[in-house]
């Protein structure tokens, strides 16, 4: 496998290389909420076509490992790829004793 080469121009973009809602309008736009102590906080972010739900989570500052996300009340897997305009609910989980 050839890795790092220089020639042949750019690298590819990977789906976690992602940049705010204003930086490109070639991106998918999706809503994220999170909610957390009784407030919800809201961003728009937009992402790489492709992007999983782990990536959009990293874009708005939360930690995917130890939270519940839900599109349209159901459950889904941080490896889903998001599509344009979908709105993601996050509730980050608590542990501890």
């Amino acid at each position: 496998m050839h890795r790092g080469s220089s020639k042949g121009g750019a690298r590819p973009r990977t789906p976690s290389e992602i940049l705010p809602l204003s930086a490109s309008p070639a991106k998918v736009r999706i809503s994220v909420e999170v909610a957390r102590a009784g407030a919800v906080r809201r961003r728009s972010v937009a992402v790489v076509p492709g992007s999983l739900v782990r990536d959009a989570l990293r874009a708005v500052g939360q930690a995917p490992e130890g939270c519940a996300v839900t599109i349209d009340g159901v459950s889904v897997p941080l490896d889903l790829p998001v599509e344009p305009g979908v709105r993601l609910v996050v509730v980050p989980t608590f542990s501890g004793g």
